[in-house]
């Protein structure tokens, strides 16, 4: 029984993938406000340094830390888990002794649908750019004018 108790898993010299994930949520969210990791560190109390770390899932993200993370970039604590990799967040987990955990049923992401071109740097300029036109009014004029641009869902350009 002694062993049980002292048996830990040793953590890999990498970082998780999970980790990983959930900084590049952490980067994607705070790079969509314009907000530096300097700022968000001042909101945190935190060092650039220490944002940078957990962004890169260098630093493992605590619950209590998620939640402030989350109530800064205003969005669910969910934000950060959606798009996972397959494989990644379903089925159980085989923890230490090979005992499973994580038998919940599979939730539906906060932003089901979303592609890969919502994490390019060129969609999040984009973004920025539109919500900086004041003009109600020209704003959604530039909206039609994209959508009317853009091919129809499903199609695709053989030029």
């Amino acid at each position: 029984m002694a062993e049980d108790i002292t048996e830990r898993p040793e953590r890999e010299s990498r970082p998780s993938p999970i980790d990983i994930h959930v900084g590049s949520r952490v980067r994607l969210r705070r790079t969509m406000l314009g907000m530096s990791q300097e700022r968000l560190g001042d909101a945190l109390g935190l060092t650039f340094q220490q944002v940078q770390k957990y962004e890169r899932g260098v630093n493992r993200v605590g619950a209590s830390r998620l939640f402030d993370i989350s109530r800064v970039l205003d969005v669910p604590i969910s934000y950060f888990f959606d798009d996972m990799p397959e494989g990644m967040s379903e089925g159980p987990v085989s923890g230490p002794r090979g005992r499973m955990y994580g038998f919940a049923e599979p939730q539906e992401p906060f932003s089901a649908g979303v592609d890969e071109n919502m994490n390019k740097r060129e969609t999040l300029e984009l973004v920025r750019a539109y919500y900086r036109i004041t003009d109600p009014a020209m704003r959604k004029r530039m909206f039609d004018l994209m959508k009317s641009l853009a091919l129809p869902e499903g199609s695709f350009d053989a030029g």
